[in-house]
């Protein structure tokens, strides 16, 4: 079975409530607390969709989705997780290879609205 989403957030708290609520939706979820630990399960667990912390101890979440795109190329999203929003910000993470941008605290209507789309 292909566990559907990974998130790859350092914050206990905002780890736990992301997977409270992807898990109240149905998903499969599996967690990592940072970058290198996040690579080394998408490598063996090969998600369908992975949120990614921008602020990640470490290697930061842009380095995370680079090494993740170059690992499982386009067969998986990326999601960055931020505090922040401006546009230049969204860029930066399109820019990078992600497929989204949620601002943090995410909402389940947003992460409802993301896993539907």
């Amino acid at each position: 079975m292909r566990p559907g989403i990974l998130i790859i957030e350092d914050d206990d708290d905002a780890r736990e409530v992301l997977q409270m609520s992807l898990e109240a939706e149905g998903q499969s979820v599996r967690v990592a607390a940072n970058g290198d630990d996040g690579i080394a399960l998408a490598a063996a667990s090969r998600p369908d969709v992975v949120f990614i912390d921008l602020g990640l101890p470490g290697l930061d979440g842009f380095e995370v989705a680079r090494r993740l795109r170059a690992l499982l190329g386009t067969s998986v999203r990326l999601i960055a997780l931020t505090g922040h929003g401006r546009t230049e910000d969204r860029e930066a993470t399109a820019a990078a290879g992600f497929d989204g941008h949620l601002m943090k605290p995410i909402g389940a209507d947003a992460i409802i609205a993301l896993l539907a789309a």
